[in-house]
């Protein structure tokens, strides 16, 4: 492989062949380290790639190294909440010439090392995580690159230096909460996410707010954990529609829940919104066609997705700004699922 010259932080020149010297070894495994392939063990890409980042190393992007790729990072793609981000990302890569490459971390919210490898191989123009962080290691490895990386509605509170996009999950929480309180609601349960997603703790404080500001207990047994799926929302609903004192209306972290919630409501032969309000959070598209419609929380998850990859094409020239992090606005959806409570 030609050697690189590049820069390196201060004013000594660094190259390829320094950080080979350096590591003691060959400029061909350099080369394989950069480029993600087999062939070097754990301990040899590590000490390469902590030389990279020390001699601040940074790969000079171009139409012959880098592919006409975004990619897309989930943490499991199994539901109509993916296709909303898919739809979204895809819209503007396309307008942009660019395809769409998914991938799915398996259940992790930080993609492991075969991941990085693959990224190194496909050389993206960008990268887009979702419900997904980065190890320190991993952000190193794509800057080293000149991957630029945007994280969509990040599990935990992002690093400074991590650019996010979010929703205002609180304020949905809010909102649903409190549209089911001034319909003369005072029993309202919640089926919450995942407890280590900051997304899910918003709404369940936003629900916790609207309850207190209106003078309400919160009864911590009317709060049940989640996982933002369908069958989680068929157990949780069964649960609290099994009751003694039953609630009057249920707030679902997600509308895959409250789909669950309606099929457990079906079991038990309970009517919505007649026996008991339903609200969900997200506004999928399915929300529409359920029978009855579904009062919900708009999570505007396409323009999530679309601003994510005008930030990550944006990112390729420019350097993102400190605590680079947009939550946009979530609204109510009312629809048939809520009623006055008699």
């Amino acid at each position: 492989m030609a050697e690189e010259t590049v820069a390196m932080r201060g004013t000594s020149p660094a190259t390829l062949s320094r950080v080979a010297h350096d590591a003691s070894v060959s400029m061909s495994t350099v080369s394989k380290v950069l480029n993600g392939r087999a062939g070097v063990s754990d301990a040899t890409r590590a000490r390469v790639e902590e030389l990279l980042h020390s001699h601040g190393y940074n790969r000079r992007s171009s139409p012959g190294n880098l592919a006409p790729l975004v990619e897309l990072v989930f943490d499991v793609l199994d539901s109509a909440w993916a296709i909303e981000i898919i739809r979204g990302v895809e819209r503007v890569a396309r307008a942009n010439g660019l395809s769409v490459v998914l991938t799915e971390s398996g259940n992790r919210h930080t993609p492991g090392p075969e991941w990085i490898d693959g990224v190194m191989q496909r050389r993206p123009v960008g990268v887009i995580l979702v419900f997904s962080d980065l190890s320190p290691d991993h952000k190193r490895q794509l800057r080293t690159r000149n991957i630029p990386f945007v994280v969509v509605d990040p599990a935990g509170d992002p690093a400074p230096d991590v650019p996010s996009i979010g929703s205002a999950n609180w304020s949905g929480g809010l909102a649903a909460t409190r549209h089911l309180i001034e319909l003369g609601h005072r029993r309202i349960a919640m089926i919450t996410g995942p407890d280590d997603m900051m997304c899910s703790r918003a709404r369940v404080s936003g629900y916790r707010s609207a309850l207190e500001a209106a003078g309400i207990p919160v009864v911590e047994e009317l709060i049940v954990p989640g996982d933002f799926r369908r069958e989680t929302g068929i157990e949780r609903g069964t649960e609290l529609l099994s009751m003694i004192d039953p609630p009057t209306a249920i707030f679902a972290g997600s509308d895959l829940q409250a789909l669950g919630v309606y099929e457990a409501a079906r079991e038990l032969g309970v009517d919505i919104p007649g026996d008991v309000s339903v609200v969900g959070y997200d506004d999928l598209q399915i929300s529409r066609w359920v029978g009855p419609p579904l009062t919900t929380i708009r999570q505007p998850l396409t323009e999530m997705a679309e601003e994510a990859t005008r930030l990550v094409l944006r990112l390729r020239t420019a350097k993102p700004d400190e605590n680079l992090r947009l939550d946009l606005a979530t609204s109510l959806v009312v629809r048939s699922s809520t009623r006055r409570l008699d």
